[in-house]
Protein backbone atom coordinates (compact mmCIF):
# COMPACT_ATOMS: atom_id res chain seq x y z
CA UNK A 1 0.00 0.00 0.00
CA UNK A 2 1.70 3.34 -0.74
CA UNK A 3 0.46 7.08 -0.57
CA UNK A 4 2.00 9.63 -2.78
CA UNK A 5 2.43 13.30 -2.62
CA UNK A 6 3.59 16.20 -4.72
CA UNK A 7 3.04 13.85 -8.25
CA UNK A 8 1.31 16.45 -9.49
CA UNK A 9 4.56 19.27 -9.39
CA UNK A 10 5.33 20.20 -12.74
CA UNK A 11 8.56 19.95 -12.48
CA UNK A 12 8.67 16.57 -11.47
CA UNK A 13 11.82 17.02 -8.83
CA UNK A 14 10.86 14.55 -6.25
CA UNK A 15 8.03 13.19 -4.69
CA UNK A 16 6.87 11.32 -1.19
CA UNK A 17 5.43 8.19 -0.59
CA UNK A 18 4.50 6.40 2.51
CA UNK A 19 4.74 2.85 2.16
CA UNK A 20 3.47 -0.19 4.14
CA UNK A 21 4.91 -3.55 3.58
CA UNK A 22 3.84 -6.44 4.74
CA UNK A 23 5.08 -9.21 2.35
CA UNK A 24 8.45 -9.76 1.02
CA UNK A 25 8.42 -6.92 -2.03
CA UNK A 26 9.40 -8.29 -5.64
CA UNK A 27 13.08 -7.42 -6.52
CA UNK A 28 13.17 -4.48 -8.67
CA UNK A 29 15.54 -1.64 -9.65
CA UNK A 30 15.06 2.42 -11.53
CA UNK A 31 17.31 3.27 -14.29
CA UNK A 32 16.62 7.17 -13.65
CA UNK A 33 15.32 7.38 -10.24
CA UNK A 34 17.54 7.51 -6.88
CA UNK A 35 15.29 6.73 -3.57
CA UNK A 36 15.76 7.69 0.11
CA UNK A 37 13.83 5.46 2.18
CA UNK A 38 13.24 6.08 6.19
CA UNK A 39 12.10 3.42 7.86
CA UNK A 40 9.26 5.17 10.55
CA UNK A 41 8.10 1.59 11.69
CA UNK A 42 8.91 -1.94 11.90
CA UNK A 43 11.80 -3.65 11.43
CA UNK A 44 13.03 -6.61 8.31
CA UNK A 45 15.36 -6.46 5.97
CA UNK A 46 16.59 -4.74 2.42
CA UNK A 47 18.15 -6.40 -0.10
CA UNK A 48 20.41 -5.00 -2.01
CA UNK A 49 22.33 -6.25 -5.48
CA UNK A 50 21.88 -9.34 -3.52
CA UNK A 51 22.84 -8.31 0.27
CA UNK A 52 20.57 -8.57 2.92
CA UNK A 53 21.05 -5.99 5.82
CA UNK A 54 18.70 -5.69 8.94
CA UNK A 55 16.80 -2.39 9.08
CA UNK A 56 14.05 -0.93 11.79
CA UNK A 57 12.63 2.19 12.67
CA UNK A 58 14.66 5.50 12.55
CA UNK A 59 17.01 3.56 9.42
CA UNK A 60 17.52 5.76 6.41
CA UNK A 61 18.99 4.05 3.01
CA UNK A 62 19.83 5.89 0.27
CA UNK A 63 19.16 3.47 -3.16
CA UNK A 64 21.34 4.94 -6.41
CA UNK A 65 20.13 4.30 -9.90
CA UNK A 66 20.43 0.40 -10.86
CA UNK A 67 20.90 -1.18 -7.23
CA UNK A 68 18.37 -4.06 -7.17
CA UNK A 69 16.62 -3.53 -4.12
CA UNK A 70 13.11 -4.69 -1.77
CA UNK A 71 12.27 -4.70 1.61
CA UNK A 72 11.28 -7.75 3.47
CA UNK A 73 9.58 -7.01 6.82
CA UNK A 74 9.56 -9.26 9.73
CA UNK A 75 6.67 -12.39 9.27
CA UNK A 76 3.37 -11.14 10.60
CA UNK A 77 4.18 -7.33 10.77
CA UNK A 78 4.86 -4.42 8.28
CA UNK A 79 7.26 -2.29 7.11
CA UNK A 80 6.34 1.53 6.81
CA UNK A 81 8.77 3.36 5.30
CA UNK A 82 9.00 7.23 3.84
CA UNK A 83 10.11 7.01 0.35
CA UNK A 84 11.15 10.10 -1.19
CA UNK A 85 12.56 9.31 -5.03
CA UNK A 86 14.43 12.05 -7.23
CA UNK A 87 13.22 12.87 -9.53
CA UNK A 88 9.93 12.64 -8.96
CA UNK A 89 8.77 8.78 -8.65
CA UNK A 90 8.18 7.28 -12.84
CA UNK A 91 5.71 3.50 -12.93
CA UNK A 92 7.65 3.53 -16.17
CA UNK A 93 11.49 3.52 -14.43
CA UNK A 94 10.21 0.17 -12.64
CA UNK A 95 12.54 -2.64 -13.96
CA UNK A 96 12.21 -6.63 -12.77
CA UNK A 97 14.68 -9.04 -14.16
Amino acid sequence: MSRRAFTDDPDQIASLHVVEITEDARTHYHKRLTEIYYILDGSGQMEFDGELYAVQAGDSILIKPGCRHRAIPEPGTALRVLNIPVPAFDPDDEWFD
